[in-house]
């Protein structure tokens, strides 16, 4: 199944290159008061909330998914976990340029460990990245984007995808720097999620994905999920074993070599096999 919100916080099921409105489906979720939870209520309940959107898509007209402006799929992420430098390509990449490094030392993903993005900057790619500070190096990095679906503590290895809902494509953006990476990568609309949703069956092992970003038509990253140096299941079990993970809680797994800058008026293409492709727009956020 795949799920994308669209249009000001309309839901819709993705077949091929259609949508069916199904956002009927979700007035079945929980209600809640405050203090509201602290998942994603469309992940925490999707076993209950599938048949529901099934039945609703049966009721309407397709539109074309072109058509929509779309938003993130994942509305409320408990948690942005981050995975630095997870392919090897890209670690010696990072660590022979200046404009990347900065002079900070870039150590190994099992040394240096992981890091958290403020989850104040996930946006869909319908929405497009602004840029709050254009005199500096603004990078793209494509990631797998894995979405945790139930409550993981401290899970194994073995049983570690048990715990995925799905998956989708992320936009890691960050701007270079001397500062700590959370803040650099922690701007609005600096983490996109898209195009849309891909439940955990439809991907039933994340490992032999390809990875392919362009810049206005440049190709500039091009890799496979199974040159990570971490693969999914460590990279939750790892995660799980610092902190609980919840629904809706995204783990960006890491981006290969090819990073570069990118500029007001650039798109970037983002496309990752068995999920789809998304385009997004960059521009200057406005002076104040």
């Amino acid at each position: 199944m795949r799920i994308c919100r669209f249009d000001g916080n309309r839901f819709g099921l993705v077949q091929g290159d259609e949508v069916r409105d199904v956002t009927a489906a979700f007035a079945s979720l929980p209600q809640h008061a405050y203090p509201f939870p602290r998942t994603d209520l469309m992940i925490e309940n999707l076993a209950t909330l599938r048949p529901a959107i099934e039945a609703a898509a049966r009721d309407v007209k397709p539109v074309a998914l072109a058509s929509l402006t779309l938003q993130s799929p994942i509305a409320n992420p408990g948690k942005i976990v981050a995975a630095p430098v997870n392919y090897k390509k890209h670690l010696d990449e990072a660590r022979g340029d200046a404009e990347i490094h900065h002079q900070n030392a870039v150590g190994e993903i099992q040394r240096v460990g992981l890091f958290l993005k403020a989850t104040s900057s996930v946006v869909g790619c319908g929405e497009g990245v602004a840029m709050r500070h254009a005199d500096r190096r603004n990078d793209h990095e494509i990631e797998l984007a894995v979405v945790i679906g139930k409550a993981a503590d401290r899970v194994g290895y073995d049983e570690a995808l048990d715990y995925v809902a799905g998956y989708c494509i992320g936009l890691d953006m960050t701007i270079r720097g001397p500062e700590e990476r959370s803040l650099r990568k922690s701007l609005d609309t600096f983490t996109v999620l898209g195009p849309y949703f891909v439940t955990a069956d439809e991907i039933q092992d994340p490992a032999g994905l390809d990875l392919e970003l362009t810049v206005d038509g440049e190709k500039r990253q091009v890799a496979n999920t199974r040159d990570l140096i971490l693969d999914v299941k460590t990279l939750i079990s790892w995660a799980s074993s610092f902190y609980t993970l919840h629904p809706g809680d995204v783990i960006l797994t890491g981006t290969p070599e090819g990073v570069g800058p990118v500029l007001p008026g650039n798109t970037i293409r983002a496309t990752i096999s068995r999920i789809g492709t998304m385009d997004v727009k960059v521009r200057e956020l406005p002076p104040r």
